[in-house]
């Protein structure tokens, strides 16, 4: 059958056009075949046209008889046994459909050809070929319109399916008979080319109206088909499908289109087996749809994929259920948010259309689904049946070769995740996954990367219920684990890259899908969630990196390279010069310069070669170093523990509460977003954190154990603290708002941990790291979107951590670095605790165990542990200073910037106010009272080397830390952040020990030092700080201004050794074990209390001045103290060192030399004196007041008067009488006045003693007191003359003193014991029961009195053999005074003063006061003493006195004589300027020495530590011996040097000021004022010299009103005042013809009469010679009454064992040594008389005066050692002479009466008169002085003799020669009478000085 062409149409539009048609049918006997062919077929179907014809038809088909179609139905084909074959071939065919409503679509394709063939052998057997060329399926308004062909490679929009070529081949094999045992088989192949399917709503709305209309039959056809598959259940199957360029289009209305390419897809499907291949995926965006066209490339051509991949494999294998999924190489996604968008709305759309299809073919089974509803998927469980039993799970295989991951959070910040060989499986209910490399980018930087990562999800594991056992709380058993072990994890982050903000972009972008996807949870139904399982965590080695800047890198490593450099070239120069003194020695003087020049220039260039090649070649060898910080732990293993009794918000909330009770809860509770509770278990072998390159870690832990509660909480905040984040997703979207959550997580903890090491190292040089480290943290986390100041640190963890940390650690160290090097690991404190116990709980510290803190220096004193603290509870308290309650930090509520509310101008809005801390009262409490099994004793140990040690780490630790990287250039202008040292307000320390030990050792190879022992005590001590702003426009730092407040010391039981060593050197390194000590004092108790300043004014406005307050109060009871000589050379070489140690460091300051420069223009102004004449001082006292006006020229009377006034002595007249002596001492009325204003330091002695022991005299002298007390007062400052000066006083009361000796010549010692008075002595007198025998045999309180004394202070005197002792002083009390003048003002009550008042009549001045001004004054007062010594004690005071109280060290002479030298040098020098020069070379020479001295024990050092390995190592051992030989050798060239230059730098600069002065004295007169006075006063004195029991007296001596003052004027001269109210001397032996030996010839006692006035005025010293400017001594007339009995005995007395009758031989012997003065003898002929015929004046008087062995001993000078030049000759010639302007001494009239022996004649009553003698401008020596006061003296009384002795018997004429021949002091023949004449002559020169020198001038 045929036919060709047909053509159909209506309304000229064409409904059907055929080419041609032909159709065949062949049935022959062995089979039956058909054919069909048809070509170009076009059909336009219009729903609209037919629909009348179809409705007609459907009426027809109603109408015709339903039983003959029922008939028709039942019918059945015959069944044909022939083989069928048929085939079909159709071309060129285009229909196109419009049905209704819907939009049109059409269907063509060039061919589609089919053969089928259906067999039957044995089996049934069919088989088909189906090919299908260019199909096309068009959809859209537009899709009738014909069209060209399809172009190749290029989908047009509308096309919803296009097959380039289809091929399809199967075959299905049915074995015949019921009992065959094989099964149905089905093979298909199939294979497409170019295969496009383009899914929109349009396609979906013409599939559903297609399928609307094949209706219901195509349902049950479907659930038919489904039921028969059922049933035959055995059928083997094989399918092969391959597709070529295959393109899956979705297009939308509003968002464009995504297309998905495969370039080839291979699926092999078997009963068994199934698998996919896919090569070349890619899923890509095109988000406009603009061109009508969009071509198909290649998988790897497709520009900007959102997915590509490129290989897939998929295998499924049924009978084990399991399906195993391998990826290629070269898995990439890049997403983000917009492309999300668009994908979503593609799947959105997509869905939509399945639902719509669905919806059309199942429309009784499935609802309408739409992902709009949220409610479908809860219907929809509603809907399903019971669930049936479980099934077997799918096992699954997952297998990525290599996968990478771009993630864009924002336009420009993007997060990448790449990852290698990805494994993963599940089995059962376990899931496994491994990656051997796995690796987190952000922005470009590789930051995370993770090694060999395994993660397990097993439903449980049995290490976890081990896990599980040591908490005994938990309730669940047994509970689902994710196992996750890491082999490596490093993170690195680059330096200065801001990860937060990427970060927060990406959360925010994770909580915005979150939203997007979730819409309103399903879960947030009151059903409880599943407990989360279990964490365990295994990582082998974590590492966290900050890298550092490389511009500081290689800034660093250059610098070393320099260093190493200038070393090497220093070399290279040395060889060279080597070289060059080699050719010299050989050519001499052939050798060109020239040509050395060239050497030396080409070795310069050399050195720059080499140095440019070492540069470039520095990163050859070793890596450049890039970490500013790294991290690092190993071994860690984490366990978190989840457990049903606390799971839930409820019993969360529970356990918050629980571990922070101290934190109020809000009463309404807390709504939480995030909680969670862990128990946590969690190991780590090590612990590290290290700073770039530094040698020594931060932290170094090891072996931490960790066990314990976590909580973590985040609060819902309220609606004012969301914050709003926009993510910008781009049309037709726009921007949408996500809200972030502004409350921080919070964390609760309660943690137990053990570990086995901990060690901290910090110091101030890591400072600069340490800012930068922190500058990288904070770009870690981003700021708070609430604009409140950020919190510091502090409060930071305030805010977020909570609870309890329990810390038991074997080995705690602290190392605070003592150097600016960083790399330095030998200085260093170290604070060392052995089994440390810390608990860190809210606001408290507490550790316990036993502290050593060590001294780590590269020197001999390493290893130093000065302070052993065992059994230590020390204990840290914090007390935050907020505005609210510290602990309330629920109450905190950040808010984000829209919602701020509004606060008052100028004022910042803080979140935080009530929270933040103002300041921090910091409380620290160490404890020692713990008693524990062993006993060990707490002790400190010092070196002085220690204390300067500590006085540079204090220094290296305090120091201000400059500002790193900020500033503009840097970007940083954030506000500097506040260190916590600032941050305290109040700093409370206590410490309790029950007994302690110091040893300071001032030098260890001297072996010389001081021990301290106490027993129980404690120390409080409370300090307070200011931060005072710095004045000026520049900002800068708060000065920190520290002051203690209170201070309480009470300590019992004190005692105080010095130690010597008795070898004075020790090159060892140990202390010597035969160190002596010496009993230097002790005490039963001391207590000492401060009070703050502030807290004394307000006490002292409530108590209106109460004297009882002071701000320091120390209060001694017992004190005992021995003073010896071996005590004294101790202290000597303990202040010697001291004193050497802080002159050599002043001496190489820079500053030793700074200000010497003065300009002969301008002379500077001395600073005590800067009176201005416009601004005069106000007068403090009642002026003079001048009757009338005085004239203004300088001849006036006033001026005349001011003259006078200023060169007359104040102290001439008395006119008050006794008792005002004492108020007229300057001191008493300076210290009396009423203007203090802090009674500054109260120390008060109860029951205090203090022995002295002599060096030539047996015995000791104690002296006690039964209460003293010093006080210290400040005054208010006040203007003296224009000059602003603020006054301190010192008064010192002791009351009932009293002076004891010891009576034997020569006591036996006990043991060395100490002797010591029995408190009842020292005691205030009391009213005595004398009821006792010991009571009446102790004879009283009286002078002389003997007393007990006792060893020990803790035994009374009866429990040992008592010694007693004398008293020789009885209770007696002593004032003195002291008050000083300070420049320093306090600057809080600067502002308080008014300025001076400006008088109107300036000359009206009161010059007294001005002179007084502010004087630094000293004043002692005595009123009355009651002295009684015998011969021996007083032989042992004057040794005390000379060997320990006026001692003077042989070195100190040594020196002043060096001083004198120098002196002399700078003197004679044309040009002294030139002396700087050597100070400076002398300066770097002792420098030099230092450095070598530090170079020399850093070596010492290093052997010591090579010798505690190797110990027997005798290399070592002789290099150490040499080194220590070396050292010493140094030290004591150190110690000569720096001597030499300390005597230069000061006599350099007084030499230098003292022509400055010259000069300003030429240039101006200024006026004098007084710069220092000082006074002594005895109200009474009374003398009792006895025999050698102590009882019965010889003489008695007693002084009325003596007062002794020194004024030193600011010119450098002073003034001398001795002044004697009363004196006499009386006889007390037995029968005594005259009781009174001297007295002043008028009985009146009054006090307006002086009996002697000496007055000395001194200039200072001009070219070495002493100049005495005015010397005076006045003498009331006296009456001597002498008897031969009494002189013999008080020369007995004085000089015991010294005959009267051998002293002439003593004269011949002294007439070639020196006199009393130390000054060689002129002429060897001449003597001087008895007395040294001339005070020396007060100062030198008295000491010369009580040395009783001088003349001998000290007169004797030895030959010089050393050749004599010519400065030693002036030096000597200088030192003899005095230059007295002018001398006089009144005359004194004498009444002379004398007893001599048996046989002698007496005198009575002989009247003799010295006369005025007067001296002007002499230039002598003392002997010059003598002599002629002998001369003039001898010529006046030669003619009163004469006149005396005519009166006389004839029988005297002989004595009167006597007298006038021992005036010359010649040999005599009478022995009798020229006693008695140098008797009297003696006694008439020696009253000058009451009467003292004719007893003390003679000494031998």
């Amino acid at each position: 059958m045929g036919g060709d062409g047909l053509l159909l149409s209506q309304s000229r539009q064409r409904i059907v056009c055929l080419s041609s048609l032909k159709a065949s049918v062949q049935v022959t006997t062995i089979d039956l075949s058909a054919s069909l062919v048809l070509n170009t077929c076009i059909i336009h179907y219009r729903h609209q046209e037919f629909s009348h014809w179809l409705h007609m038809l459907a009426l027809e088909t109603q109408g015709s008889s339903s039983p003959v179609l029922e008939q028709r139905k039942k019918r059945t084909f015959p069944q044909i046994l022939a083989p069928i074959i048929f085939s079909t071939s159709i071309s060129n065919v285009n229909i196109s459909i419009q049905l209704g409503d819907t939009p049109p679509f059409a269907l063509g394709f060039n061919s589609i050809s089919l053969d089928y063939q259906h067999l039957r052998p044995q089996s049934i057997h069919q088989r088909g070929v189906l090919t299908v060329d260019h199909l096309c399926w068009r959809v859209g308004s537009d899709s009738h319109i014909q069209r060209a062909p399809h172009p190749p490679n290029m989908h047009v929009w509308g096309e919803a399916l296009v097959l380039d070529s289809f091929t399809l081949q199967g075959s299905y094999n049915q074995p015949l008979g019921l009992s065959s045992t094989q099964s149905d088989t089905l093979f298909l192949d199939c294979t497409i080319r170019g295969l496009q399917v383009e899914a929109s709503d349009t396609c979906a709305q013409c599939l559903s109206r297609i399928l609307s209309l094949m209706g219901p039959q195509s349902g049950k056809s479907v659930v038919s088909r489904e039921s028969s598959f059922g049933e035959s259940v055995s059928l083997l199957w094989k399918v092969d499908l391959k597709v070529e360029d295959m393109n899956l289009f979705t297009l939308s209305a509003l968002v464009g289109a995504s297309e998905v390419r495969l370039d080839t897809l291979t699926v092999l499907g078997s009963a068994e087996t199934s698998s996919v291949g896919i090569q070349g995926l890619v899923l890509a965006l095109v988000k406009s749809v603009t061109e009508k066209m969009q071509p198909c490339c290649k998988a790897p051509d497709i520009p900007t994929p959102v997915l590509s991949l490129s290989m897939l494999s998929v295998t499924y294998h049924s009978s084990i259920r399991s399906l195993e999924v391998q990826c290629g190489a070269g898995l990439t996604l890049l997403w983000s948010p917009p492309d999300h968008m668009y994908l979503y709305q593609h799947v959105l759309d997509t869905l939509h259309c399945r639902d719509l299809l669905r919806a059309t073919m199942f429309p009784e089974i499935v609802p309408s689904l739409t992902l709009e509803t949220p409610g479908t998927t809860s219907e929809l469980e509603a809907h399903l049946p019971e669930p049936s039993p479980p099934k077997r799970l799918l096992n699954l295989t997952l297998e990525v070769n290599t996968a990478k991951l771009t993630a864009f959070v924002a336009e420009d910040k993007f997060i990448t995740l790449a990852a290698e060989s990805v494994s993963l499986s599940r089995h059962g209910g376990s899931l496994q996954a491994y990656c051997p490399e796995l690796a987190a980018g952000f922005d470009g930087n590789s930051i995370f990367n993770f090694k060999e990562v395994e993660v397990q999800l097993l439903p449980e594991l049995e290490e976890m219920i081990l896990h599980r056992n040591p908490f005994p709380a938990l309730q669940t058993l047994r509970n689902r684990v994710w196992l996750l072990s890491l082999g490596s994890v490093s993170v690195e982050f680059p330096y200065q890259y801001d990860f937060s903000q990427t970060l927060d972009e990406a959360v925010g972008v994770q909580k915005w899908l979150k939203g997007l996807h979730q819409g309103t949870p399903a879960w947030a139904s009151p059903s409880p969630a599943p407990l989360p399982p279990d964490l365990l965590l295994k990582v082998q080695h974590f590492s966290w990196v900050f890298l550092d800047d490389i511009f500081e890198v290689k800034l660093h490593d250059n610098y070393e390279l320099m260093k190493d450099e200038s070393k090497e070239s220093a070399k290279r120069l040395q060889l060279l010069d080597a070289k060059v003194a080699a050719l010299r020695k050989q050519h001499g003087e052939l050798l060109p310069a020239r040509k050395i020049e060239e050497l030396y220039a080409s070795l310069e260039r050399k050195n720059i070669e080499i140095y440019i090649q070492r540069s470039r070649r520095l990163y050859g060898n070793t890596p450049m170093r890039r970490a500013l910080l790294t991290w690092s732990l190993a071994g860690l293993e984490l366990v978190a523990l989840a457990d049903a009794s606390f799971h839930g918000p409820a019993r969360v909330v529970e356990q918050v509460r629980e571990l922070d009770p101290g934190s109020p809860f809000p009463a309404e509770g807390v709504d939480l977003v995030i909680q969670w509770c862990r128990m946590l278990k969690c190991n780590v072998k090590t612990f590290l954190i290290r700073i770039r390159d530094y040698p020594r870690y931060l932290f170094e832990i090891r072996e931490w154990r960790l066990m314990g509660r976590l909580v973590g909480t985040e609060q819902s905040g309220h609606p004012c603290s969301r914050r709003r984040q926009i993510l910008h997703l781009g049309l037709p979207w726009g921007n949408v708002a996500v809200e972030r959550n502004m409350p921080p997580l919070k964390f609760y903890h309660d943690f137990h941990s053990e570990i086995f090491q901990y060690t901290v190292v910090w110091g101030p040089c890591w400072d600069p790291a340490w800012t930068l480290i922190g500058q990288c943290v904070d770009l870690l986390t981003k700021p708070s979107a609430d604009p409140s100041p950020p919190l510091p640190w502090w409060d930071k963890s305030r805010l977020l951590l909570h609870g309890d940390w329990h810390m038991d650690i074997e080995q705690a160290n602290l190392h605070q670095l003592a150097t600016e090097d960083p790399y330095n690991t030998t200085e260093n404190m170290h604070w060392e605790w052995s089994h440390l116990s810390f608990h860190w709980k809210s606001g408290q510290f507490v550790f316990k165990g036993d502290l050593d803190i060590n001294v780590r220096t590269a020197s001999k004193y390493d290893d130093c542990c000065f302070l052993h603290l065992p059994d230590l509870c020390m204990t840290l308290d914090l007390q935050w200073l907020c505005h609210g309650n510290p602990h309330d930090h629920h109450g905190v509520t950040l808010r984000a910037p829209e919602f701020l509310p509004e606060v008052p101008l100028g004022q910042l809005y803080d979140s935080y106010r009530a929270f933040r801390s103002e300041n921090l009262n910091l409380s620290i409490k160490m404890d020692l009272t713990r008693h524990s099994g062993t006993i060990s004793q707490p002790r400190i140990l010092l070196y002085s080397s220690t204390l300067r040690w500590m006085q540079n780490f204090w220094a290296t630790w305090t120091s201000v830390t400059r500002p790193i990287c900020r500033g503009k250039l840097f970007n940083n202008l954030k506000p500097s952040k506040k260190k916590l040292g600032q941050h305290y307000k109040q700093l409370s320390y206590t410490a309790l020990f029950p007994q302690l030990q110091v040893h300071y050792w001032a030098s260890f190879a001297q072996q010389r030092g001081i021990q301290i022992e106490c027993s129980q005590g404690h120390v409080f001590t409370r300090g307070t700080q200011r931060l005072i702003p710095q004045a000026g426009t520049v900002m800068r730092r708060l000065i920190s201004d520290w002051s203690v407040t209170q201070m309480v010391s009470d300590l019992s039981q004190v005692t105080v050794h010095l130690m010597a060593s008795p070898t004075e050197e020790n090159a060892d390194h140990c202390l010597d074990p035969l160190v002596t000590k010496t009993h230097l004092l002790s005490l039963s108790s001391l207590t000492y209390q401060r009070h703050s300043n502030r807290t004394a004014e307000e006490e002292l406005s409530t108590r209106d001045g109460d004297p009882t307050f002071h701000t320091h109060q120390l209060h001694l009871v017992d004190l005992r103290i021995s003073w010896t000589t071996t005590n004294r050379d101790i202290a000597f070489g303990l202040y010697d060192g001291y004193k050497k140690a802080a002159v050599l460091k002043r001496n190489l300051s820079t500053e030793a030399l700074k200000g010497l420069k003065i300009d002969p223009q301008m002379p500077a102004k001395k600073p005590k004196r800067g009176v201005l004449t416009n601004a005069p001082a106000p007068p403090r006292v009642n002026a003079p007041s001048f009757s009338g006006r005085p004239d203004k020229g300088p001849s006036g009377g006033a001026y005349m008067l001011q003259k006078l006034i200023e060169e007359t002595d104040r102290f001439v007249v008395f006119t008050e009488e006794e008792s005002g002596m004492s108020e007229q001492l300057c001191g008493i009325a300076a210290c009396q006045t009423d203007d203090i204003y802090n009674r500054n330091c109260l120390i008060e002695l109860v029951n205090c003693q203090m022995v002295l022991r002599g060096a030539e005299t047996e015995g000791c002298v104690i002296v006690s007191a039964a209460k003293a007390q010093l006080l210290q007062c400040q005054h208010h400052p006040a203007w003296y003359g224009d000059t602003l000066k603020q006054k301190t006083s010192w008064t010192c009361l002791l009351d009932g003193m009293q002076y004891f000796a010891t009576t034997e010549t020569s006591p036996t010692e006990q043991d060395g014991r100490q002797l010591w008075l029995e408190v009842k002595n020292i005691e205030e007198h009391r009213q005595r029961s004398l009821d006792s025998v010991q009571e009446l045999m102790e004879s009283g309180q009286a002078v002389g009195g003997m007393v007990t004394t006792t060893t020990d202070w803790n035994q009374p005197a009866e429990a040992q053999q008592a010694q007693q002792v004398q008293r020789i002083i009885s209770r007696c009390n002593c004032r003195m005074y002291y008050i000083s003048y300070s420049h320093d003002i306090d600057p809080e009550l600067a502002t308080q003063i008014k300025p001076p008042e400006v008088h109107e009549n300036q000359e009206k001045e009161d010059l007294l006061k001005k002179q007084e001004g502010a004087v630094d004054t000293f004043t002692l007062i005595h009123h009355e003493l009651e002295i009684s010594t015998n011969p021996a004690q007083y032989a042992m005071i004057l040794d005390i006195v000379n060997n320990l109280l006026l001692h003077v060290e042989p070195k100190r002479k040594e020196h002043s004589e060096k001083k004198q030298r120098v002196r002399f040098q700078l003197e004679i020098s044309s040009n002294p300027e030139e002396q700087r020069s050597s100070i400076l070379h002398l300066q770097e020479a002792v420098r030099q020495h230092v450095a070598q001295i530090r170079q020399l024990e850093k070596q010492m050092y290093s052997i010591m530590k090579s010798l505690q390995d190797d110990s027997k190592n005798e290399n070592l051992l002789d290099l150490n011996q040499k080194l220590q030989l070396q050292l010493n050798q140094e030290k004591a060239n150190l110690q000569l040097e720096s001597e030499e230059l300390n005597i230069l730098i000061r006599c350099f600069k007084d030499f230098q000021l003292q022509r400055a002065n010259k000069m300003e004295l030429r240039k101006q007169q200024e006026d004098v004022s007084v710069v220092r006075r000082t006074e002594f006063y005895f109200a009474q004195a009374r003398w009792r010299l006895t025999e050698e029991d102590g009882q019965l007296g010889i003489a008695e001596l007693e002084l009325q009103r003596f007062l002794y003052s020194k004024v030193n004027k600011s010119d450098d001269t002073a003034e001398h005042l001795l002044e004697l109210g009363w004196f006499t001397m009386n006889n007390l032996l037995p029968n005594a013809v005259y009781k009174v030996v001297l007295r002043p010839q008028s009985s009146c006692q009054s006090g307006r009469q002086l009996a002697l006035r000496l007055f000395s005025k001194v200039r200072p010293p001009v070219g070495g010679i002493s100049v005495k400017e005015h010397f005076e001594v006045n003498v009331v007339p006296l009456t001597i009454q002498l008897t031969h009995q009494f002189f013999h005995r008080m020369m007995g007395f004085f000089f015991p064992g010294r005959s009267v009758e051998d002293d002439e031989v003593g004269d011949e012997e002294d007439k070639s040594k020196l006199v009393t003065t130390g000054i060689p003898v002129v002429k060897p002929r001449q003597l001087i008389a008895t007395d040294d015929a001339v005070p020396l004046g007060p100062g030198k008087g008295v000491a010369q005066g009580l040395t009783r062995s001088s003349g001998v001993r000290r007169s004797f000078r030895k030959s010089p050692e050393h050749p004599v030049d010519d400065i030693d000759k002036m030096k000597e010639r200088a030192a003899m002479n005095n230059s007295f302007i002018y001398i006089k001494i009144p005359q004194v009239p004498l009444c002379v009466s004398y007893k001599g022996e048996k046989n002698s004649v007496d005198w009575g009553d002989l009247n003799l008169v010295l006369p005025c003698l007067e001296y002007h401008n002499n230039t002598w020596t003392w002997l010059d002085f003598a002599m002629a006061v002998k001369r003039d003296s001898r010529k006046a009384l030669v003619a009163q003799v004469i006149k005396e002795k005519l009166r006389l018997k004839p029988a005297t004429g002989s004595e009167v020669r006597g007298k006038l021949e021992t005036k010359s002091d010649l040999n005599m023949q009478q022995q009798e009478e020229e006693e008695k004449a140098r008797l009297l002559i003696g006694l008439s020169v020696g009253d000058k000085n009451p009467g003292k020198k004719s007893i003390f001038g003679r000494r031998k």
